[in-house]
């Protein structure tokens, strides 16, 4: 078997066991290589992906050059009982108008009480019927375990659940059933950056939509995993075809064909997308270098109005049809291009060296035995005629400082009081020891210095006072001795402690457009400038609403006399593009409105 050779150039890869072969498939296709434990040091990859989440160490050790997929702590959306409660508190505080995309839901056994007393109200109040509901499983997926039920004598379950009223006015395509799968982009949660892509998967039910019957899945459930169960799954259905999946791109078509206003459409899933991610967005703890895909249900009634189902954490990345092929690898593309990588993260490591040192090391020479000088108040500043000892700030790479006093300092004894850092490498050690003000401490080093191969790095900290050996006799009146440090030899490779600070990190406006996904938060300068630092949820909900009120309401009559003045102003203020689906090259979102109010004037 031949031996596979590493291309140090190249970007690397790393996955969990349990993440999908597309990821794998769609990297290797940009040229990427995959991570080998047992040739590579521990820290030398680029991208994390797992479909389960991350350790919190995962979040804590991440370095510049390195991405997660996913954000620590959402499980506040992505479990349902989670985001019944969630969204319950978000419409206690900004009203039950604007929150209104998902059915109450009641959490079982908890809330048994509360859902027995609204299903005898709906009986006494629709004579004797109390309407239909779905139980759900609160964390299973790929529809496990759903079931729906008009009396209250079929509730059962054995694990715990929530239970809603059932949509059962959905908007059928010759007769079936179908909901929506929106991918969605979390680029950054501080500050919020959401992305949505205009593709995604139109999922229909197999068999013509029936409430007589109500224990037939493929007549009411949209899930791929158990349609393609069905004995109509391979039968050409009317309009449908075979299989159970449409691309998002042919169901507007179907839109088109039927008169109905995508954009309106389009802009509510957005609002639903935005305010769900609201809910949990000031929770999630600042983690830079994560980027995260959601799966977002959705389920439009009768009425064109879509409904919230439910968050997928990891959404299905299986292909089982040709509209999975064409939708999720170009996702999966444009998600990669979302990450940003730059050229110096192909050298990883090394790449990042000169960025985050305090000064330069020349990099021909090797490295050399160094010498340390215990540092005091007592010595003067210039003792030696030596150049090199001269140097009381030297470059070392990965170096944060954490002072840490001795008990001895409390006794004014500045010798060797505190130890900073320990840098270690596999050919010698270096030790240096603290001094006032958090300053370096003075080294003398006899020959040129190097930064060390950065696989040979390793940064510790030591808690214990470190003193040379004719110091531990009279501590006072020996610092101006020399001590050498032997080598010190480590086996295993640990991550360099490294500090994320706040100028390395992207500044700007986010780009509008990457590929098939676009920007739909922020949307505007007010929403740009609530997202970032510590989100102000308030105003960012508002500007959402006011956002979907303006696109859904007939203007007033003093606006129509001066809409394309008020307008001509919001063009030069707002360089926000629309949020709409829509071509490659998007109109302003003033260039939609504008088209509005003209209409409006007919």
């Amino acid at each position: 078997m031949a031996l596979r050779t590493f291309d140090s150039t190249a970007l690397v890869f790393r996955l969990h066991e349990s993440a999908p072969q597309l990821v794998r498939e769609v990297l290797l296709e940009r040229g990427w290589m995959e991570y080998n434990g047992q040739e590579q040091e521990e820290g030398d990859w680029n991208l994390y992906w797992r479909a389960s989440a991350f350790h919190n160490a995962d979040f804590t050790n991440v370095l510049p050059w390195q991405r997660l997929n996913h954000h620590p702590k959402t499980l506040g959306i992505t479990r349902k009982d989670h985001l019944a409660r969630n969204l319950k508190r978000m419409r206690c505080t900004f009203g039950s108008a604007l929150y209104n995309f998902s059915p109450t839901a009641y959490i079982l056994p908890n809330n048994y009480t509360t859902f027995l007393a609204e299903y005898t109200k709906s009986r006494l109040r629709d004579t004797g019927k109390s309407g239909y509901w779905i139980c759900k499983p609160v964390d299973l997926s790929r529809g496990r375990g759903i079931f729906i039920f008009e009396d209250i004598k079929d509730l059962m379950y054995d694990s715990p659940v929530i239970v809603q009223r059932y949509i059962s006015n959905p908007l059928l395509i010759s007769g079936y059933k179908f909901d929506l799968r929106i991918y969605v982009c979390v680029k950054s949660f501080h500050p919020l950056t959401i992305y949505i892509h205009q593709e995604g998967l139109v999922r229909f039910a197999t068999e013509r939509y029936n409430l007589s019957s109500l224990d037939n899945p493929f007549s009411h459930l949209t899930n791929t995993s158990i349609n393609k169960l069905g004995p109509c799954y391979r039968t050409a259905k009317e309009r449908v075809g075979q299989g159970c999946k449409w691309t998002m791109n042919k169901f507007r078509c179907f839109l088109h064909s039927q008169d109905i206003d995508e954009r309106l459409l389009w802009q509510r899933i957005n609002t639903i997308v935005t305010l769900t991610l609201l809910t949990i967005a000031p929770s999630v703890p600042f983690s830079p270098n994560c980027v995260e895909l959601f799966g977002f249900d959705i389920l439009i009634d009768a009425n064109l109005k879509p409904w919230l189902l439910e968050v997928n954490y990891s959404p299905a990345l299986t292909l089982d049809c040709a509209a999975d092929v064409t939708v999720k690898k170009d996702v999966l593309n444009d998600l990669i291009d979302l990450m940003n990588y730059k050229k110096v993260d192909v050298l990883r490591q090394k790449g990042y060296q000169p960025t985050y040192c305090q000064g330069h090391v020349s990099p021909s020479s090797t490295i050399t035995p160094v010498l340390l000088r215990p540092k005091s108040k007592s010595l003067p500043r210039q003792q030696s005629n030596n150049p090199s000892s001269l140097h009381s700030n030297v470059s070392l790479p990965f170096l944060q400082q954490k002072q840490i006093n001795s008990p001895d300092s409390s006794r004014g004894d500045s010798s060797c009081s505190s130890v900073n850092f320990v840098l270690i490498s596999k050919s010698n050690a270096v030790a240096a020891l603290g001094s006032e003000g958090g300053h370096f401490p003075l080294l003398k080093l006899p020959g040129s210095v190097t930064q060390p191969d950065c696989t040979d790095i390793e940064v510790v900290m030591e808690n214990k006072r470190v003193l040379p050996p004719e110091a531990k006799q009279n501590s006072r009146h020996s610092c101006r001795c020399l001590c050498k440090l032997p080598a010190i030899y480590v086996q295993k490779y640990r991550l360099p402690i490294f500090s994320w600070r706040a100028k390395f990190q992207e500044s700007g406006n986010p780009p509008f457009r990457v590929g098939g996904f676009i920007l739909t938060f922020p949307f505007n300068e007010v929403t740009l400038k609530a997202s970032k630092d510590n989100l102000n949820v308030k105003i960012a909900v508002q500007e959402v609403h006011k956002l979907l009120t303006w696109l859904a309401s007939p203007c007033s009559h003093k606006m129509k006399r001066q809409g394309e003045g008020v307008l001509d102003r919001g063009r030069k203020s707002d360089s926000f593009p629309a949020l709409f689906w829509g071509p490659k090259n998007l109109p302003l979102l003033s260039d939609l409105l504008h088209h509005k109010v003209i209409k409006t004037h007919k």
